[in-house]
């Protein structure tokens, strides 16, 4: 999946630091919470793994859990970028499903 479905990104350069901001939207369900109608518990649904890139370049690997909230929001900096420069976020989920984040500096 890579659409806006996907979530929003947004790195702007500041202070010789590219600072990425991104949205990610997903459930990342816990596996203890119940259906409201049924009952029943909802599967364990979570981002597992998450790739930050530079210009292609992997510049950031996170391992997450299902303790993650949902919606996740992630920040961080990037040395020695520039404007014009492409980022990505690219993730997957206990489910093997990937979604991915793209935008250029601004």
């Amino acid at each position: 999946m890579a659409n806006e479905e996907s979530g929003k990104i947004r790195a702007r350069l500041m202070d010789g630091l590219v600072r990425v901001k991104a949205l990610m939207r997903h459930p990342m369900e816990t596996g203890s919470r119940k259906h409201p109608a049924t009952g029943e518990l909802l599967p364990r649904l979570y981002i597992r793994e998450v790739l930050c890139e530079h210009n292609g370049a992997t510049v950031l690997t996170l391992d997450w859990g299902w303790g993650i909230a949902a919606n996740p929001y992630l920040s961080f900096d990037i040395k020695n970028g520039k404007a014009g420069d492409r980022i990505a976020i690219r993730w997957t989920d206990s489910e093997g499903e990937t979604a991915v984040l793209e935008g250029e500096v601004k």
